[in-house]
């Protein structure tokens, strides 16, 4: 019964992570005002609109103008839904579950609104921000979460890494180079997980960067010049450092 709840849950919030992405970028509200084509603007029925199983019934087409629905709905829902649960089996019903459901909800619509429009909105990285700095005054929570002086730190550290690396950038290109998004979210991991894991996540989302990049450029469908969206690569090499830092640690320390 617990599972069910969380597979309905999890498809729910995916929803709601649906309409962030499509409506943060344009400035829309996320709570107010019914979901709609973005093709036709007709109004979404409630039946239409649950999760998974409306797409799939309606063949991936809007009831009234029979556009295609992009599977990028889907897709998020099935990623939350199995992110819920995986959630959900390592920590129960707790406080760190809590925290981690929306930590990984905040990443999936960063994500997703980072790489297709390469803006991080301030609303969840500042949300995120004050988040990981308020529970680390709570000494009960999981370990995994640093106490309030390593989150405050972390919190420091993540932004002025990457602020260094955009002003030394502009200095020597006499151009912008990474935007102050890709600042505040690595902020936002230091508050929440410390400064020890700002060296991680910006190793290893700079090795994965580099995978996917450097075959884009051999095959010039990329230039050096092109604008790559940074978030995404923080953001997975946030979860291998939280799936491996552990053992990463202690190799490197000891």
């Amino acid at each position: 019964m617990d599972l069910i709840f969380v597979i309905i849950l999890g498809g729910l919030w995916g929803s709601f992570a649906n309409v962030c992405i499509y409506r943060l970028p344009i400035n829309k509200g996320v709570v107010s005002g019914r979901s709609f084509c973005p093709n036709c603007k007709k109004l979404i029925t409630w039946k239409d609109n649950i999760p998974i199983i409306s797409f799939l019934f309606l063949n991936g087409k809007c009831r009234n103008c029979k556009k295609k629905i992009s599977t990028q709905y889907l897709l998020i829902e099935l990623i939350t839904i199995v992110y819920f649960l995986a959630v959900y089996y390592l920590f129960g019903i707790t406080i760190t579950t809590l925290l981690f459901l929306i930590l990984g909800l905040s990443f999936i619509i960063i994500f997703f609104i980072d790489l297709k429009h390469y803006i991080i909105p301030n609303v969840l990285t500042f949300s995120l921000m004050v988040i990981g700095f308020v529970k680390s005054f709570d000494p009960n929570l999981n370990p995994i979460f640093p106490n309030f002086i390593n989150s405050l730190i972390g919190g420091i550290f993540g932004y002025l890494i990457i602020w260094s690396i955009i002003y030394f950038y502009k200095q020597i290109r006499k151009k912008e180079g990474m935007g102050l998004g890709d600042a505040k979210l690595l902020s936002a991991i230091g508050f929440w997980f410390g400064w020890i894991s700002i060296p991680f996540v910006i190793f290893l989302s700079s090795i994965i960067a580099l995978l996917f990049v450097i075959p884009s450029l051999m095959k010039k469908s990329k230039k050096l010049s092109s604008q790559i969206p940074f978030g995404p690569y923080i953001i997975i090499g946030t979860l291998i450092y939280l799936i491996f830092g552990s053992n990463i640690q202690s190799i490197i320390l000891y």
